[in-house]
């Protein structure tokens, strides 16, 4: 079902350089509505459609460019929340409820990737990303487990809410910080030497963190321990977020995708009628930017690539 363009919503330029950016007539458009919070999208550029979540509605959807049609892709989903995809196309999953990570393969079969760390169940796997090493790193806050809305109420197992790596050989599921108070969406930066990992603590009282940090990656597959914040989020708190070929990140808010250099200077927005959870690259030439309103699919091309 496709709506067409969406009044108010387009880019804003902070600083002149984000005009590089984007094409002046693109405009943003509506592409499916029906979600309650729409999570976690994945582009599939072989068969040229996306994943994302449904999260409260425990269900993931399909996006078909080719037609523009919308469908079910999973009902149940576990309450799915973060979507990657792996370097043989396969489909990577955050599940609340079953506290884990799993791969869809080819076949269409369930791989469980991880559910425990040191023998204890992990709270809510939130977001997760790949490596070119074919690791895969997720993150783990407890929203799938302090409510029913997301998941359902359940004791937390692990001390804290943490960031973890699975080893793409021996499948070992390692800490590789544990000084965050809710951990959320992440991303490598470009050459893959450092990790950007965003922490939305705020959602759980006012003084808590809503920004993202950025670490070093070191050649054993650990982070520094010296971290810096790179941006704080001006409006509500940073969830899923991408980062384009020359280093920018675009990141989730509730008023829009926010737009920083690789400095961290905010350089500019792109307006959208309602909170953002989660964003992606994607289209044939990945200058298509997927976005997850709280209850719709967006999308808007860009000059720039993913």
């Amino acid at each position: 079902m496709f709506f067409g363009e969406i009044e108010g919503g387009g880019f804003e330029v902070i600083e002149p350089e984000f005009a590089q950016c984007f094409v002046g007539h693109a405009r943003l458009e509506r592409l499916w509505t029906g979600g309650r919070w729409s999570e976690g999208p994945a582009w599939f550029g072989g068969g040229r459609y996306l994943i994302w979540s449904d999260l409260p509605n425990n269900r993931m959807m399909r996006y078909d460019e080719t037609d523009g049609s919308v469908s079910v892709f999973r009902e149940p989903s576990g309450y799915a929340n973060g979507n990657t995809v792996d370097r043989m196309g396969r489909l990577v999953t955050c599940e609340h409820l079953n506290r884990r990570v799993t791969r869809t393969e080819h076949d269409g079969a369930i791989t469980v990737l991880a559910d425990r760390h040191a023998g204890k169940r992990l709270n809510s796997p939130n977001d997760v990303v790949v490596k070119s090493d074919d690791s895969i790193w997720f993150t783990d806050p407890d929203y799938g487990i302090i409510a029913d809305y997301e998941g359902a109420c359940a004791l937390k197992e692990q001390a804290s809410c943490n960031v973890y790596r699975i080893d793409p050989h021996s499948g070992e599921v390692t800490c590789v910080a544990d000084d965050f108070d809710h951990p959320n969406g992440l991303a490598f930066s470009p050459d893959e030497k450092q990790l950007f990992i965003a922490d939305s603590g705020a959602t759980e009282g006012a003084g808590r963190p809503k920004h993202i940090r950025r670490f070093d990656v070191r050649p054993d597959g650990t982070l520094s321990r010296d971290s810096v914040v790179f941006a704080t989020c001006p409006a509500g708190f940073f969830d899923g977020f991408r980062i384009d070929r020359a280093g920018r990140v675009w990141a989730s808010s509730a008023e829009g995708v926010q737009c920083y250099s690789p400095d961290g200077r905010l350089i500019g927005r792109v307006r959208v009628p309602e909170m953002v959870a989660n964003l992606t690259f994607g289209g044939r030439m990945r200058n298509r930017l997927f976005i997850c309103g709280t209850t719709s699919l967006y999308a808007i091309y860009l000059k720039i690539n993913g």
